[in-house]
């Protein structure tokens, strides 16, 4: 059972500024939210119904809708913005 994986147009902004080989990883810990959406060492956010996996000292940001078999990649930051709306 396979995840799908959307990337909001702000995350795919913020993915589009980091430079490699950063990004490469980022990338690689995106693709394997399909497979697993709650990896080891994965959060669940409090005060919104959002999940962060860390990838250095970059954070993704997203949310998981088991129903459709869906992870959307809300965000993708340094970890000292990332969290600010």
């Amino acid at each position: 059972m396979s995840y799908q994986i959307l990337i909001e147009r702000r995350a795919q902004r913020s993915l589009s500024k980091i430079v490699n080989p950063a990004r490469d990883r980022i990338i690689q810990a995106i693709r394997s939210l399909a497979k697993q959406p709650r990896p080891p060492g994965a959060r669940k956010l409090t005060g919104r119904e959002a999940w962060r996996v860390r990838v250095g000292s970059f954070r993704v940001i997203y949310e998981i809708h088991d129903p459709q078999l869906l992870v959307l990649v809300i965000d993708v930051g340094d970890r000292k913005e990332v969290y600010r709306t």
